[in-house]
């Protein structure tokens, strides 16, 4: 199956190649991990998000790339993202653990669009179903609300979890499936115990006994835990194996990008628009 993917996508890029060869961005000179051709980050937000990736390759030598277009230029967006990975040689050769993130910003003619194209080494550890998932529960909700920076720097912590063995594919399915079923009535359930908890206080000084000062705190923080649990399911926030720029171990300088070091993509990954 995976020499068929590879066949289908060479002849993709083949005809590809023919036609739209110069719609491509070129590797840039100077290689960075974070090429925001379509502006669509700050400056810090560039920055960060380079810092993050560049730590995660020191550590790990596994290479992800975010690159942000204007347009498409009439291709589909996964093989402008195959295109990519394999022109700019993304992750290392003989490993081909590479991961380019590919976006385009919605505009008032277009859609915006949004894919994962993942390296054949990591195929295994990122298949394409949970590719998918990661687009449309980690990145699309922040999207829709303009938040791009969060979208992808989200997408990253997973891809990386996921990359590092931190946490499997099935680990992450079933998280997801978790939150997704207490994200709509969840809420109900801390909410149906304060009322007890309520309930009881007020029988409890009707007979004139006393809780002291706990009667009084628990809805309070009760409450304050719903709270927290609502936040934690807002947009596409995956917290539980969040792998944000800390926690890599070794820590301290990690030097500059020595560039792409020859990786090839076989056709997995996915995507989706908003």
């Amino acid at each position: 199956m995976r020499y068929f993917k590879h066949i289908l996508l060479v002849i993709a890029l083949a005809f590809s190649s023919l036609s739209q060869a110069q719609d491509i961005p070129a590797r840039p000179e100077k290689q960075v991990l974070v090429n925001d051709f379509a502006q669509v980050l700050s400056k810090s937000e560039e920055g960060a998000l380079e810092a993050k990736l560049l730590q995660f390759y020191a550590n790990t030598g596994n290479q992800i790339t975010v690159v942000t277009v204007k347009s498409l230029n009439g291709s589909d967006v996964s093989s402008f993202a195959y295109e990519i990975g394999e022109k700019w040689k993304v992750g290392k050769k003989d490993f081909d653990n590479g991961i380019v993130i590919l976006f385009k910003p919605k505009t008032a003619g277009s859609r915006g669009q949004v894919f994962i194209a993942t390296g054949y080494g990591l195929e295994g550890a990122i298949p394409d179903a949970t590719a998918k998932e990661i687009v449309s529960n980690e990145m699309i909700p922040y999207f829709k609300q303009g938040q791009i920076y969060e979208g992808i720097n989200q997408a990253s912590s997973v891809l990386m979890g996921l990359a590092k063995g931190e946490f499997n594919h099935q680990q992450y399915a079933k998280q997801r499936s978790r939150s997704g079923k207490g994200g709509a009535f969840g809420f109900l359930i801390p909410l149906f115990i304060i009322l007890i908890f309520s309930f009881i206080g007020r029988s409890r000084s009707r007979g004139h006994h006393t809780m002291g000062s706990s009667r009084s705190s628990l809805p309070f923080w009760m409450l304050l835990g719903m709270m927290g649990s609502g936040s934690r399911s807002h947009g596409g926030s995956f917290s539980d194996f969040s792998s944000g720029s800390g926690g890599f171990g070794g820590g301290g300088s990690f030097g500059d990008f020595g560039g792409f070091g020859g990786g090839s993509f076989g056709g997995g990954g996915a995507g989706g628009s908003w």
